[in-house]
């Protein structure tokens, strides 16, 4: 693996408080200030939005890559993140991410392996380790 990696994005303004976010061989999304704050619009991807999905999408594929090297079996997940914006001294920061993970595995021996994994995965998510936010993980593992 090569020492540094980067991932260009890019953002142009279109109207109000919206604007086309893109990157090279990706498709775009429309981004814009969350309708919480002022000029802000509902319907469209905010800055907080993306920060939450980074960290949960993020939490998925460390899961994924840890699972398959473990032999893991399972046959779903899903997470659910919930991000907590708030102001602190002074400014507005995401202080906290609730990670709701449930993966269906179908031998209850596998139980306690599969916890194990998807903690190891918390630990392991580039996301949450580059972040101040802390970010707190539920797990559930259900026999299918």
């Amino acid at each position: 693996m090569e020492e540094a990696h980067f991932y260009q994005v890019n953002v142009k303004w279109e109207k109000e408080r919206i604007g086309t976010a893109s990157a090279p061989g990706l498709p775009s999304i429309q981004v814009a200030t969350p309708p919480e704050f002022p000029g802000g619009h509902s319907g469209i991807w905010s800055p907080e939005h993306l920060f939450v999905a980074s960290v949960n999408s993020c939490y998925m594929t460390t899961f994924l890559a840890i699972a398959k090297n473990s032999k893991l079996e399972f046959s779903d997940f899903e997470s659910s993140a919930n991000g907590k914006l708030e102001m602190v001294d002074g400014r507005y920061s995401i202080t906290e991410i609730v990670l709701d993970a449930k993966i269906r595995i179908p031998n209850e021996s596998d139980r306690a392996k599969a916890l194990k994994i998807m903690e190891k995965a918390e630990k392991a998510c580039l996301i949450s380790n580059s972040i101040k936010t802390t970010v707190r993980l539920i797990m559930n593992a259900d026999i299918s």
